[in-house]
């Protein structure tokens, strides 16, 4: 049996596209997501314009990269300890108003590199807010028949985000570089998907617990992530829900480092490793999308152990396949396979967490992911030259496959303590 409530009615997406304050938070959180990846393309484009510092040793956009990361890591479970103490509306609105502000007013900086990476890192800093508050606020406006789909819906719009905003990044720079102006047309335009993001977002009404309002005075960020981390340790299979994701995005951090050498090994140019993620995006558009559409008659299906187990298999595969329209295929099974994991463990995250805890656990979450993100493309490139690529391809093979055997028992094994 498959631990999410079942739907009621078998509504799809008919439903959510009828509901105005979802429709709001689904297109600002596109646009908003949509501003983060051309934020990212600007600073690597702003580079060459800002000097750094004489004698520095380590590459300026592997510096810029850490400046986006950095407060991933540390900041990841505070940003949950306010979301549960402020209302997720302000948290959301006033973090894409401030990130807006703050690159309209970058062209009137000194162009010191230096400069450049404080911004970075309090954009990047701000986004760790934004980030659990979203989550946070889905269960508020979605009635649980109907946050698989949400979830297919958001996870969707996410993928799409990434694809298409690296993708219409540079043309969008290069021209408002050309025909706004050439000294703040560019981050005149990121600036405008933050503060679209924001005005989008605000007509939204939110029915925030009483109780968690007026809790705002006190916070304590230590006590209260202690609070978040025994909850977790006491409800085992909300973490099991996590692990799996956590294991998700491990899994696709190293694909991204390895899809580099995975473009060589098919003819194609290290630049063009974006097909790969790309092909994986479509995948897991189209998961959702079965997923969001028949949810009702999958909710007692084991999807992640079959999410897991076609992952594993299309790793394994991949060390067989030298066709390159072959290899996209199964990128796009893999996305599939993300989708099946993805999707419904965030739908269960979301329905047996009380509200007085979303903040605390999806901040957790979004710590545990950021971390997820940064380790596996360390450490993915220095195995593939140690040990070549289909060794360590075949390796993510055999753990991804006994990941998701061991999620799939232990979550059958609280499920029976707790029915």
């Amino acid at each position: 049996m498959f631990p999410i409530e079942p739907a009621a009615v078998n509504n799809g997406f008919s439903v959510l596209l009828k509901s105005r304050n979802f429709m709001l938070l689904w297109i600002g959180q596109l646009v908003s997501q949509l501003g983060d990846k051309v934020f990212f393309v600007l600073m690597i484009a702003l580079l060459e314009n800002y000097s750094s510092p004489a004698g520095l040793t380590v590459k300026p956009n592997d510096i810029l990269l850490m400046a986006f990361t950095i407060p991933a890591i540390l900041f990841g479970s505070v940003g949950g300890v306010f979301v549960d103490r402020f209302p997720k509306k302000v948290i959301m609105v006033g973090s894409d108003f401030v990130r807006g502000l703050l690159v309209l007013c970058l062209p009137f900086l000194p162009q010191k590199f230096i400069i450049l990476l404080l911004l970075v890192f309090a954009i990047s800093t701000i986004t760790q807010f934004f980030a659990p508050a979203e989550h946070a606020a889905l269960p508020l406006i979605v009635r649980k028949e109907s946050l698989m789909a949400a979830n297919a819906l958001f996870s969707s719009t996410m993928m799409t985000a990434m694809i298409v905003g690296f993708a219409v990044g540079v043309p969008i720079l290069s021209w408002a570089n050309n025909w706004i102006a050439a000294d703040y047309g560019r981050e005149l335009v990121v600036a405008t998907f933050y503060l679209a993001s924001a005005f989008i977002m605000l007509p939204i009404k939110f029915k925030e617990p009483k109780k968690l309002l007026d809790s705002q005075a006190s916070i304590h960020p230590w006590v209260d992530f202690k609070e978040g981390v025994r909850y977790l340790t006491k409800n085992v299979l909300i973490l099991n829900a996590m692990l799996q994701i956590v294991t998700l995005y491990c899994v696709f951090a190293a694909l991204i480092s390895l899809s580099m050498r995975l473009a060589g090994e098919f003819g194609l140019r290290k630049e063009e490793f974006s097909f790969f993620l790309a092909a994986a995006g479509i995948g897991m558009v189209s998961g959702a999308g079965i997923l969001g559409h028949w949810n009702n008659r999958l909710h007692r299906r084991p999807l992640p152990l079959i999410g897991f187990s076609i992952m594993a298999v299309v790793l394994g595969m991949f060390t067989f396949t030298h066709n390159l329209k072959l290899a996209l295929g199964l990128c796009v099974s893999l996305g599939i396979g993300a989708s099946f994991i993805y999707v419904p463990m965030q739908t269960l995250i979301q329905q047996r967490t009380p509200h007085s805890m979303h903040g605390k656990v999806f901040g957790f979450q979004n710590h545990a992911v950021n971390i997820a993100l940064s380790a596996p493309l360390a450490i993915a490139g220095p195995l593939t030259d140690a040990f070549g690529l289909r060794p360590v391809l075949v390796s993510m093979s055999l753990i991804v496959a006994g990941v998701g055997l061991w999620a799939w028992k232990n979550t059958r094994r609280v499920l029976k303590d707790v029915l």
